[in-house]
């Protein structure tokens, strides 16, 4: 069937439209990731390069996520009761400051600090981000929003270690790396600042009214929560199934379990992944490259994975985005030859890509209205803890043996799923449900 020019203005159009209050902070969101995705690689080795001991490394890199631990669930209160953007704001800013001083103070003590630092401003970014997004999305279209989130961020994963490495041998080192992180997330907040606007929290008398000619136009189904709310309606009624009143509910305590595996992810490669394709005989180039193929399946089938799971059981997303990150941790302990892990980590990257938008769904559900940054602190802070666990159970693991920690992940998220599945199956049942009587 021929498609005509003004057919496919049109579909831009209106998808620009349908996504016009999220798209400058997913924007934003990418040139984090940029900086984010340059340093990630390197860090490890920078660190281990200045007299950084590989059981200490576990206690250096655990920092950042002691500190977000610690902020976010303050900030995700914090988000809910006043402005998003300057939060926003302020915590990229300051992140970038940190994330340019290691080349200034060197040594463990120094690195924990700003590391931790580094985390706390974060954790003032995040669960803002994330609860604006929540907010600013219909019921809906929150699978295909949160997959268009990890596809921003992987976005920046892709291209970052590529620039980075260009930028370092260009200009003969890694501090280049280090400030081209700290000016992307300068440019990141300039971003926000300029052209993210603030939107109406989906909350009664918990939020303070916001001017909406001082503040920008508002989506569709904002639109109507408000016409409702000042017409004494039920804030939270828009949807067939009413939101939960508590924080304490089977959603949140399914998302926060979820969560935990996945975290214990991310402590576990941030610690020894790079370490680990070095002792395999790879060099910076292979161990970049690692990173952005990391990044290309979520890029890529995230915002597709999310239509699917606006629209269907819940249940294979989470089962996939499980299973596939467990069986690349075990695969990954066999390979002897580094390349090798290019094609396992397309896998372990599509199970991110898979469960990502569905996780991100759950937290939605589990989200009482009003109070959707202070879900998405309470989770990201479970996660945090479980990264900081896995931060040090890794590096002293890998003291014993580099392969060790691997087989400890993949434990931990197998053991953790299942209870996920567990607490959370009477929800997923009803959804999958409810899904399937839906009208086509």
């Amino acid at each position: 069937m021929r498609v005509h020019p003004g057919q496919v203005l049109a579909r831009i159009v209106a998808w620009t439209r349908r996504w016009q209050a999220i798209l400058p902070l997913l924007a934003a969101e990418l040139i984090v990731w940029l900086g984010f995705g340059a340093l990630l690689p390197v860090m490890p080795l920078y660190f281990t390069a200045h007299g950084v001991e590989l059981q200490t490394l576990g206690v250096v890199v655990a920092a950042w996520p002691a500190a977000r631990l610690i902020g976010e669930p303050i900030f995700g209160w914090l988000a809910d009761r006043t402005r998003r953007v300057p939060l926003m704001v302020i915590g990229n800013i300051s992140a970038g400051v940190f994330m340019f001083l290691p080349l200034v103070f060197v040594g463990v003590v120094p690195f924990s600090i700003l590391r931790a630092a580094a985390g706390l401003a974060t954790a003032m970014y995040d669960p803002a981000a994330r609860g604006y997004i929540t907010d600013a999305t219909p019921p809906d279209r929150r699978g295909e929003a949160f997959g268009m989130y990890g596809a921003a961020q992987m976005g920046g994963l892709l291209l970052g270690p590529a620039i980075g490495g260009v930028g370092a041998s260009v200009f003969g080192g890694v501090a280049f790396i280090f400030v081209f992180g700290a000016l992307a997330t300068f440019l990141a907040a300039a971003a926000i600042a300029i052209r993210v606007r603030e939107q109406p929290h989906a909350v009664g008398e918990r939020s303070r009214p916001l001017e909406l000619t001082e503040m920008g136009g508002q989506p569709d189904h904002l639109q109507a929560r408000s016409a409702r709310a000042s017409e004494g309606g039920d804030a939270a009624s828009d949807s067939p199934a009413a939101a939960p009143a508590s924080l304490v509910n089977r959603w949140l305590i399914s998302a926060i379990l979820f969560t935990i595996g996945g975290s214990f992810a991310f402590g576990t490669y941030e610690v020894i992944w790079s370490l680990y394709l070095q002792r395999l005989g790879a060099g910076l180039e292979l161990i970049g490259f690692t990173f952005a193929m990391f990044a290309l399946p979520i890029l890529v089938l995230s915002p597709w994975f999310g239509r699917r799971v606006d629209r269907s059981s819940l249940t294979p997303f989470l089962v996939a985005g499980t299973s596939l990150p467990v069986a690349a941790a075990l695969a990954y302990t066999v390979i002897r030859d580094p390349l090798l892990s290019v094609p396992l980590i397309l896998v372990e990257s599509t199970g991110a890509a898979v469960g990502g938008p569905a996780v991100y769904t759950v937290i939605a559900s589990g989200s009482p209205v009003g109070r959707s940054s202070t879900a998405q602190g309470i989770v990201g802070a479970s996660g945090t803890l479980a990264f900081v666990v896995a931060s040090l159970a890794a590096g002293a693991a890998a003291g014993i043996d580099i392969r060790l920690p691997f087989y400890l992940f993949a434990v931990v998220m197998s053991v953790v799923s299942g209870a996920a599945f567990v607490v959370g199956w009477p929800r997923l049942r009803e959804r999958a449900a409810t899904m399937a009587a839906a009208p086509a």
